[in-house]
């Protein structure tokens, strides 16, 4: 018993060191390790599908760490308590407590902890998320913005400032000058945040602000390469609705997006979910895609730093990946093919895989 008494209280002491804090023990010296920022149990449970299901390769041996800060609006214990359920010995969480204040763009109290995670990682992915506050890139506040995250955005990107710089402060020395490989995806919310990260803006709603509609009737009679959620969703009279939509997307710079364009055609089918978008460019991100109108940018990547890419679109939902999920977009119509049904292969299917395959193979280098 006395054995047993003393195997429970390690177990519960690796755990809390699992669910508090990483970057400065040990463990965050023995393997490589990849970031995770807002560590929900749902991003986690993405993340672990994509590796179980070998679509998302990474070594044999690594570490995840999902990183946040303490304010933000998510009770990350749901986290601990599913990494705990889930029996992986390779997650941990790192917490951020201190507050960057208005000191978002420069050295501030979390720079410490930024530079601890950045020094103890192989890389990061930022996902995606509600709208940026317009306060963190200089402008006012449209009436279509809803703000309900303050505290995530305030700390993913001064995080990304760190990381990348930008035109709020020239004098800064990014960190990625010291390991320039880095690597850095952001999903959706996350390149919009590397976008005001870096000193650019974002488009505060496209459809009133781009395509002069009013109306959700208007959206929805619009092409369909021209819409960027599911806007069926707005009438509330099916919840078994797909939350986004299909549309293509033009490449404008292959030969940074070669790997993904890998078995793929030159328009791939991209799953989109937004109603903002990236305005004025900030400082070193190159357009790597836009809609197929040209209006509206769907990747970015970094001038200097080859590693740093973000898609406007969503690439990690399992249902991507699985034949057997039926999609519902329209009310009152039976949801009867998957999205490898309707663009499998050259289509979508191998566009969005080899976006894994990418950031696998790149986590995977010494």
């Amino acid at each position: 018993m006395k054995h047993l008494a003393l195997l429970s209280i390690s177990l519960l002491l690796v755990f809390s060191l699992q669910a508090q804090q990483y970057f400065g023990t040990p463990e965050a010296k023995a393997k490589p390790c990849l970031i995770l920022m807002n560590p929900t149990a749902n991003n986690l449970r993405t993340i672990f599908y994509l590796i179980d299901n070998q679509i998302f390769l990474l070594p044999e041996e690594y570490n995840l760490v999902g990183f946040y800060h303490s304010a933000q609006s998510y009770d990350f214990s749901r986290s601990k308590d599913y990494i705990y359920e889930s029996g992986r010995s390779n997650v941990y969480l790192h917490e951020c407590a201190e507050e960057p204040g208005s000191n978002i763009f420069s050295e501030n109290p979390c720079s410490n902890d930024f530079v601890k995670a950045f020094e103890g990682s192989n890389g990061v992915i930022f996902f995606g998320g509600p709208d940026i506050p317009p306060a963190l890139y200089g402008e006012e506040t449209n009436l279509l913005t809803e703000i309900t995250d303050y505290h995530r955005h305030t700390f993913e990107a001064s995080f990304l400032f760190h990381l990348l710089g930008g035109y709020q402060n020239n004098e800064f020395i990014p960190l990625l000058e010291q390991k320039p490989d880095y690597r850095i995806l952001g999903i959706c919310l996350g390149m919009q945040t590397i976008n005001i990260a870096t000193g650019g803006t974002l488009i505060q709603d496209i459809p009133t602000i781009v395509y002069d509609q009013k109306s959700v009737e208007q959206v929805l009679t619009s092409d369909r390469d021209d819409r960027h959620r599911n806007y069926f969703t707005h009438f509330g009279t099916d919840d078994n609705l797909v939350w986004g939509d299909f549309h293509r997307i033009m490449v404008t710079l292959p030969e940074r997006l070669n790997q993904m364009m890998l078995g793929s055609g030159p328009n791939p089918y991209v799953l989109s979910s937004h109603h903002q978008a990236a305005g004025r460019i900030g400082k070193g991100m190159l357009i790597a895609a836009t809609s197929i109108d040209g209006k509206i940018v769907e990747a970015l990547v970094h001038e200097k730093y080859p590693n740093v890419i973000g898609f406007q679109f969503h690439p990690e939902p399992p249902f991507l990946y699985q034949s057997e999920s039926k999609i519902s977009f329209e009310p009152g119509k039976t949801a009867s093919h998957s999205f490898i049904d309707l663009y499998g292969g050259e289509m979508g299917l191998e566009f969005n895989r080899n976006i894994w395959k990418w950031m696998g193979l790149i986590l995977s280098l010494p």
